[in-house]
């Protein structure tokens, strides 16, 4: 870092403020959750002053909406665009999480906000509403006679095992993962891929 970033202190000025408050966003909002992240220990986190913060954030609702926005915005890409995979594949894929993966973080956004107009509550309702609609498409891809049905399974599925696996601090996906192949086996034919 040149002098010229650093601000009074060693702070570091403008250039990164936005990425920086967004990381620290994601760390402090993953760890601690959303409540429990003030303002003032995310600035610090980030190392910028709160208006600098408010300069790029109109306030902490903007910036938890766009902190949901950063996570995953093309819903799942390293499981649903796959080519190596069969349909059928990708659908199981989408169980395969590593045991360490935090509570979905659009269903704490949920949870811990209680307000279905905000911002991230109605982009958590959004992604959620995505995930499904992949699901969907990708069993219909897999000659499901039901695609949406299965879609909405599955999707149920994979939030259940999120949040048993945070209630419970047990590894949920592979159970998952066992039922979900259960569950599409019944509902492709027999000849699916």
């Amino acid at each position: 870092m040149t002098e010229l970033e650093k601000g009074p202190r060693g702070r570091r000025r403008g250039r990164g403020a936005r990425e920086r408050i967004l990381s620290a966003s994601q760390q402090l909002f993953r760890d601690q959750g959303i409540n429990r992240t003030g303002m003032d220990q995310l600035c610090a986190t980030a190392q910028v002053s709160k208006r600098t913060a408010y300069q790029h954030f109109a306030n902490k609702d903007e910036l938890v909406a766009e902190y949901l926005r950063r996570i995953d915005p093309d819903v799942m890409p390293g499981v649903f665009d796959r080519t190596d995979l069969t349909p059928r594949e990708r659908l199981l894929a989408a169980f395969e999480m590593p045991a360490s993966i935090p509570l979905c973080p659009y269903i704490a956004v949920a949870v811990e906000l209680h307000d279905p107009q905000h911002p991230a509550s109605q982009y958590a309702r959004e992604y959620k509403t995505a995930i499904a609609a992949r699901l969907s498409e990708t069993a219909r891809e897999a000659g499901a006679a039901e695609p949406e049905q299965l879609g909405e399974q599955l999707a149920l599925l994979l939030d259940g095992a999120s949040a048993r696996a945070r209630v419970l601090n047990s590894e949920s996906f592979p159970t998952a993962a066992a039922i979900a192949a259960v569950l599409i086996d019944n509902a492709l034919p027999a000849s699916a891929p």
